[in-house]
């Protein structure tokens, strides 16, 4: 059986914390796609935690932990986040790296700072951890494989030819030192020493454990509104962030897929740059921020300040329908106790028209929103375990949401503990 966990809108919609409690009941956790960029805020036993390669099951000593031959494996990074969690009392991780998987070099980090101050003001608000640079060379057929680290004269003919490339753009396009290539040999075989103890065909692991039955959980990065296909192009990221993607970036056949599901927020949240329709500011959107998540609304890679806005019922409803949701984890509903009422985005005015339909990004830009406000609730409801023990109007904005984006909510989160879920 294999369930995905995915998120609807432009990521930080608190999946960190929903993989972490269904990892309980999992016995494979997989990251398909992404690398350090994003991560994921986890509240448990041993402390308050940011992952960003590791998938959130690593807290359980019953499961395995699984880097896809879809991410992009910045292979210090991972042996570092592996030892700071030892370093704070969480027993060892098993954890399995694709032999398939990309890595992540030394100079994809540099190439996206670069070209981030290349474009000055039109640029992507990237997070600069080289993500781009990386699917660009995997995808030109010049990025490394983690299997290429184990056969050395391969890997050394390979570094000089790519970094030909790499030094005229240095020289010609950035105007900056070029690399040298003999130090990035040697960086990549202290790479393969590192990531030896974990490396595996994964693809055949994760075979053998369905044949058995196991239970795999797919752990995505960001959310549908950062699909390089059907996001907010060109402002997206660089990997496919949705649920049907997991297959090719696990190894798995898509009809294993039996459960997706999507992550949701009860208000809206994004970082970087993009259109963001149902967007506020300044004091409403300064309390929001300040209410928001645990400690705030803060990018868990960055430290950026979120930007803020009301549920957008159109961005939303095609965030579910883009990755085949067939259910809805609602998180962070016990933000919004403090509000008289609560502004939903129900509808886009284009041009003078009003569609339910989520536009391309060119439209998107033109796009206003047509809002509909239900009645807040004006209480405290952390620490309600069951659904009928809520707020009537907090029940009414649910079903009305629920309504909305044409996906059962089956789980609502009312606070940032493992255990601050209701389950409908």
């Amino acid at each position: 059986m294999v369930r995905a966990i995915v998120g609807a809108n432009w990521g930080d919609e608190g999946k960190g914390k929903i993989t972490d409690m269904l990892g309980e009941s999992s016995d494979v956790i997989v990251r398909f796609q992404g690398g350090s960029n994003a991560g994921h805020t986890i509240i448990n036993k041993y402390g308050k935690f940011a992952l960003h390669l590791l998938p959130s099951g690593v807290f359980y000593g019953h499961t395995t932990s699984i880097i896809g031959n879809g991410v992009a494996l910045n292979i210090p990074y991972l042996c570092e986040e592996i030892k700071s969690l030892v370093d704070r009392g969480v027993p060892e991780p098993r954890i399995l790296v694709s032999d398939r998987a990309q890595i992540m070099m030394p100079y994809h980090i540099l190439f996206d700072e670069y070209e981030e101050e290349r474009l000055g003001k039109k640029s992507f608000g990237s997070t600069k951890s080289g993500i781009a640079p990386f699917y660009s060379d995997k995808y030109a057929k010049i990025g490394f494989q983690v299997s290429e680290l184990f056969d050395e004269a391969l890997l050394k003919e390979k570094v000089w030819r790519v970094l030909e490339q790499k030094n005229i753009l240095l020289e010609h396009m950035y105007h900056k030192p070029q690399l040298n290539p003999e130090e990035i040999y040697q960086t990549l075989l202290s790479y393969r020493d590192m990531v030896a103890p974990y490396v595996t065909d994964t693809a055949l692991f994760l075979h053998g454990a369905l044949k058995e039955g196991k239970t795999v959980l797919l752990e995505g990065q960001l959310g549908t509104l950062k699909d390089p296909d059907f996001g907010i192009y060109p402002m997206v990221t660089s990997s496919s962030t949705l649920a049907a993607y997991g297959a090719i970036g696990a190894g798995i056949p898509p009809y294993e897929i039996k459960d997706i599901i999507c992550v949701v927020k009860a208000y809206s949240s994004a970082v970087g740059a993009g259109e963001f329709v149902s967007e506020i500011f300044g004091d409403e959107a300064d309390e929001l921020r300040k209410r928001g998540g645990d400690g705030g609304e803060f990018g868990a890679t960055t430290g950026r300040p979120r930007r803020m806005g009301w549920f957008d019922a159109v961005a939303t409803r095609y965030g579910c329908l883009m990755q085949g949701a067939t259910e809805v984890a609602l998180t962070v509903l016990d933000v919004l106790g403090y509000l008289e009422e609560l502004p939903v985005c129900v509808g886009y005015e284009i041009d003078g028209k009003v569609t339910r339909d989520f536009p391309v990004t060119a439209k998107l830009a033109k796009a206003k929103p047509v809002y509909e406000k239900l009645p807040g609730w004006k209480c405290d409801i952390r620490g309600v375990k069951t659904y009928s023990e809520l707020p009537e109007n907090c029940r009414r904005y649910i079903e009305f949401i629920e309504k909305e984006i044409g996906t059962p909510i089956t789980m609502v989160s009312n606070g940032p503990a493992r255990e601050d879920i209701i389950r409908r």
